[in-house]
């Protein structure tokens, strides 16, 4: 004789005749264990799509600002601040000493024209016999000898 089917399965909707005596949601434990696993990445995606949603709320707008007196600029406002600003920088420029102030246009100046010379002194050479200093030329890359000072 044919089994009557008397139940589907919630998870793949098959008909299926029940196994024990009280009611069977699902045909076998391979679908009952989908099941639970769809139903945990469900709950797992919902909640991560709260979060995103609760992350990316629209801010109200804030109303404009009405200036008061005390942010409006004013001539006295800017003349306290130039003059804060004077006073801290003469602060500077006499406690920092030569060497540790920021380079000027003229020091790059002067430097650069130090590098573009053709002959720079050695100075951990001795000088020869007759006193002509040793220079580095850096066109040919040899090291020249001058009684002059190039």
């Amino acid at each position: 004789m044919e089994e009557k089917k008397y139940y589907t399965c919630d998870y793949c909707y098959t008909e299926f005749a029940p196994k024990r005596r009280r009611v069977q949601k699902f045909c076998s434990n391979t679908c009952r264990s989908k099941a639970h696993h769809a139903k945990k990445n469900s709950i797992k995606q919902l909640t991560e799509t709260t979060k995103e949603v609760s992350v990316f709320k629209v801010p109200d707008v804030p109303p404009i600002p009405i200036k008061n007196k005390v942010e409006a600029m004013s001539v006295a406002g800017m003349g306290n601040a130039t003059a804060g600003t004077l006073i801290a920088d003469g602060i500077k420029a006499v406690f920092t000493s030569a060497e540790n102030k920021p380079a000027t246009k003229g020091d790059l100046k002067n430097l650069t024209e130090k590098l573009v010379k053709r002959y720079h002194p050695i100075k951990n050479m001795q000088r020869q016999p007759n006193g002509a200093l040793p220079y580095y030329d850096i066109e040919t890359g040899n090291v020249v000898y001058s009684l002059i000072a190039l």
